[in-house]
């Protein structure tokens, strides 16, 4: 029986016994595992070569650092951007200062305009985000899409964690998306599209990659803090994002597909 308050688990014996890492409970490989590895190293060339400039856009979640890693590891032209929103949790934040100091890749951190948050929560308080799905969609406007605007611009492909487990507005994701050629004249590459949550761990797991300890506290998916909360067993992958609101809209507009946002 797991307690996801205290971070113990409690075997027959009722003796505490330390809640075990992500790495242990997660790191299952598919029997495609390497496969899925080569065709995933093979789309990071391949984007380094011909889709310059191009960009990793990193929330420092579980996907986002294998991907860094991968992009190290092969010593690709590929620079990682992070959305600082003034939100984020200070085991995000302490992650992302490890990252930037140990990295052979560089980061870039783009934060939103300070007058348009103070401006907004001066407006609507602090937990405006509880209220609407509006005002919540406002807040990650201004927190997010404004600060990925700029991070995006003058690029010719970016490149996320994306996988289609994730959700299930996610389950149709391809590896190499264009239908947003239109709108950003950008591809985009989700290079993990194929793998599995498992796959993820194992390689996190194998290459002692540094990841965000919250992790291990059973927050599969972490935003900004007011927004993102631990899942407990049995819960949706995305259960603790966005979790007061209706399936359907959980996104922040970031990956929001060219038809939805038409």
């Amino acid at each position: 029986m797991s307690d996801h308050t205290s971070g113990l688990s409690t075997p027959a014996t009722g003796t505490p016994q330390p809640m075990k890492k992500a790495t242990q409970l997660h790191a299952q490989p598919s029997a495609t595992f390497d496969a899925k590895l080569a065709e995933t190293e093979a789309m990071l060339r391949q984007a380094a070569a011909h889709f310059q400039p191009v960009t990793q856009a990193s929330s420092l979640g579980a996907e986002d650092v294998v991907i860094t890693h991968l992009i190290d590891a092969l010593a690709l032209d590929i620079p990682v951007f992070v959305l600082d929103t003034g939100a984020l949790h200070p085991e995000t934040l302490a992650l992302l200062e490890r990252t930037v100091h140990t990295s052979r890749v560089p980061i870039h951190v783009y934060r939103p305009a300070n007058e348009a948050v103070v401006q907004f929560v001066e407006r609507e308080g602090a937990d405006a985000m509880y209220r609407s799905i509006e005002l919540r969609k406002t807040c990650c406007s201004i927190r997010k899409l404004e600060p990925l605007g700029r991070a995006l611009q003058g690029k010719k492909a970016w490149i996320t964690g994306l996988r289609r487990e994730q959700s299930n507005a996610r389950a149709d994701v391809p590896l190499i998306d264009t239908s947003e050629a239109a709108a950003k004249d950008l591809t985009k590459f989700n290079p993990l599209a194929n793998w599995t949550w498992g796959d993820v761990w194992h390689y996190i797991a194998t290459r002692h990659v540094d990841y965000n300890p919250l992790h291990d506290r059973f927050y599969p998916s972490i935003g900004c803090a007011p927004c993102t909360r631990a899942i407990s067993l049995g819960e949706d992958f995305r259960a603790g994002r966005w979790w007061w609101e209706d399936e359907a809209a959980k996104e922040c507009g970031l990956h929001v597909k060219k038809t939805e946002a038409a």
